[in-house]
């Protein structure tokens, strides 16, 4: 406490002061004015040093913990790709395209969704889903590209556009309603915050090629969907009966011959 009321005139003061009180003796000895000044506070001495709990042990170790807690990194539920960044081809007056990579990398099941700034010029397909553990989606973002102003190069146009995936553990596979993230907000977790980079659509990179591949995937699953799911094995009909292509033309060709057998009789 001493050394909290004391007030030191200048900064080399608050420096040794702060080093030095608590070592200062009145008779010679060391530490014992420390420990009488304890005593008379009302306080308890400790030989074996200072306390962090104080009075309160418990107490202490709880704030201790949760201030431990703080410090550690977040743990993720969705690995991003692109991280922390959406790539978008720099086409000015059009709308263009870019994708991201979403994968649950958790234990249980996850619900998603997007947030933009720019809602009237932006939107995502599919905006939200839920991904069983181990489970991926390429997600498409669309984005309306304004002209520049006072002519500014397409490169040193700055997008105040960000996006924002939110997540939250559900209990299992079930349909994706925006109201999942209503109904339990405190549960709610930002998983990232991705900024907008423009590339120029003229000149090659490593990120414009990745964004191309990206969108053709991101394609070919939306059409995979689309399709009604093909029966390649054996059809199973009644308890147990198993009918394959082959037997089922055979049987088909049987009938065929008995009605032709009847009318001929």
């Amino acid at each position: 406490m001493a050394v909290v009321e004391q007030k030191p005139s200048s900064d080399q003061g608050k420096v040794w002061g702060f080093f030095k009180l608590p070592f200062r003796s009145s008779g010679g000895v060391p530490n014992s004015s420390s420990a009488s000044a304890v005593s008379h506070l009302g306080g308890h001495h400790h030989p074996s040093g200072p306390q962090v709990e104080g009075s309160d042990g418990h107490h202490g170790s709880s704030s201790v913990s949760s201030v431990a807690k703080s410090l550690l990194p977040t743990r993720r539920r969705l690995k991003l790709d692109p991280s922390t960044k959406l790539y978008f081809p720099y086409e000015p007056g059009k709308q263009v395209r870019s994708a991201i990579k979403i994968k649950n990398i958790s234990k249980s099941h996850v619900a998603f969704k997007f947030q933009t700034t720019a809602p009237k010029s932006c939107f995502m397909r599919p905006p939200g889903a839920i991904l069983a553990p181990g489970e991926s989606i390429i997600a498409t973002v669309f984005k309306f590209v304004e002209h520049p102003e006072n002519n500014e190069k397409p490169m040193n146009q700055k997008s105040r556009v960000k996006f924002k995936i939110m997540c939250l553990k559900v209990k299992g596979m079930m349909d994706y309603v925006p109201e999942l993230f209503d109904e339990q907000k405190d549960q709610v977790v930002v998983e990232r915050i991705l900024r907008v980079i423009f590339l120029d659509p003229e000149r090659p990179s490593p990120a414009l090629e990745k964004l191309k591949r990206q969108l053709a995937e991101a394609d070919a699953a939306v059409e995979a969907r689309k399709k009604p799911p093909e029966d390649t094995g054996p059809k199973i009909i009644g308890e147990g009966l198993v009918i394959d292509e082959w037997k089922e033309r055979r049987e088909r060709y049987l009938a065929r011959q008995q009605v032709e057998g009847v009318d001929s009789v």
